[in-house]
């Protein structure tokens, strides 16, 4: 059995499912936002100091951004 080369497969753009591949890529992009955000919380668990210098960084961030 030949190898098949991934160009001969169209896009997912090309593909009538189109619409299935966008719901398929908001899912993967949900479930990476979930994760990042639990690693985001563990990590604030784990060295509270810096998380602690992080949030106060970025509270003076918000104090100085020009509308």
């Amino acid at each position: 059995m030949p190898d098949r080369d991934p160009r001969d497969d169209p896009s997912p753009r090309e593909r009538p499912d189109a619409a299935e591949t966008d719901a398929e890529r908001r899912r993967r992009r949900a479930e990476f936002l979930r994760d990042l955000a639990e690693a985001r919380e563990l990590r604030a668990r784990v060295q509270p100091r810096r998380a602690k210098t992080a949030r106060l960084r970025h509270a003076m961030r918000m104090r100085t951004f020009r509308w």
